[in-house]
């Protein structure tokens, strides 16, 4: 038997006694707080709910969540997914962290925003994300994008957006690989394409509600990195993981509300701009680390210290779609985000901003 045969083993074949046995996989966001950890456990199955499932500890220190003489902290499960690597009824689970005392720790973002979209008003207006997740595939132990040469460049930008052929499409075997598990997990992605540099590639959650959209890109996040890593290749989150004339990464977060999506929407839209643009500072600080490195006016970006807005302008903060102009309603697109922004972080704040804070 090989090690392959026993990775694939139907747990279903069991001894009689073992039959209800299944595997949950605890994934959480290290105190880096882009990192995914993860560890697994055996449960009694099937699980269909987050409340049927155990909470469990980690060692803190050993993450950046914590200090050595007190380490323990708590994983409180919050969302299921089917396991696209083991399969039959075999879970991921997306957790969130607290003290023992049940307090949220810092690099714990998910309970503020879980605040944010239980609020009365934020219920009312049914806020939908979608969110256009880039990121780079890299060649292991060099860092340096897909299809590259070493040290080198490739030719201009132009061909790789959507191309086709060995030498435009860098990893789409994993990048396929990604969108089918994606599927058969139940995260709602919409879509995937190659993107504008060379080794670089885009996927789609949402558009979905409230809190749904960031627990689905985070478990997609940890799915893509699953599939890198049996592949051999590193998934780079950089906003700017090659400096030159090539375009950045971003997770452009698209928007709409009730009121948006209702006739007369794009007045609400444009007051929701006006709010977001009196307000752009405090959103770039929190819309990823090294965002400046890609906000520089170039590249299909906006400069970082200034906010614009405009139909159908990849060039803009927040760009408004011709066909919503046209209707009259429909969403807006937050171009801001970076790669390695968190997504609780952002769309509580957008809807934040948008719905409850009065300038």
């Amino acid at each position: 038997m090989s090690l392959l045969d026993l990775l694939n083993l139907d747990l279903s074949e069991c001894h009689k006694t073992n039959k209800s046995k299944i595997i949950a996989e605890y994934i959480w966001i290290d105190g880096s707080g882009m990192n995914l950890r993860s560890k697994r456990r055996t449960l009694q199955g099937p699980v269909t709910n987050p409340s049927q499932i155990p909470k469990w500890n980690y060692d803190g220190s050993s993450t950046g969540q914590a200090p050595g003489e007190d380490s323990e902290v708590i994983l409180y499960p919050q969302a299921i997914y089917k396991d696209p690597f083991r399969g039959g009824n075999h879970i991921l689970v997306m957790c969130d962290a607290y003290t023992p005392a049940g307090e949220p720790i810092p690099t714990n973002k998910r309970f503020n925003a879980v605040k944010i979209f239980s609020h009365p008003e934020v219920l009312t207006e049914e806020p939908w994300f979608g969110i256009e997740q880039e990121y780079t595939l890299l060649q292991k132990n060099l860092n340096w994008p897909l299809g590259w040469p070493i040290g080198g460049y490739r030719g201009p930008q132009g061909p790789y957006y959507c191309g086709v052929g060995a030498e435009k499409a860098f990893g789409r075997n994993s990048v396929d690989s990604h969108y089918k598990a994606c599927l058969y997990a139940g995260v709602n992605i919409g879509g995937i394409n190659a993107e504008v540099m060379a080794g670089q590639w885009e996927f789609q959650v949402g558009p979905t509600v409230g809190i749904s959209p960031c627990d689905d890109l985070w478990v997609a996040r940890y799915i893509l990195v699953r599939i890198a890593e049996a592949a051999g290749v590193i998934v780079s989150f950089d906003p700017k993981p090659v400096e030159g004339d090539c375009n950045g990464t971003g997770a452009h977060t698209n928007y709409s509300t009730k009121s948006m999506r209702a006739d007369g929407g794009l007045e609400v839209i444009n007051k929701a701009t006006e709010k977001l643009g009196k307000r752009h500072k405090e959103h770039i600080a929190a819309y990823g680390v090294g965002n400046e490195r890609r906000l520089t006016g170039e590249h299909e970006t906006a400069d970082i210290n200034t906010f614009n807005f405009g139909i159908a302008d990849r060039g803009a903060s927040i760009r408004i779609g011709r066909d919503t102009q046209k209707a009259g309603k429909g969403y807006l697109e937050d171009r801001r985000p970076s790669s390695n922004m968190d997504p609780y972080v952002v769309t509580s704040m957008i809807a934040e901003t948008t719905i409850l804070w009065k300038p």
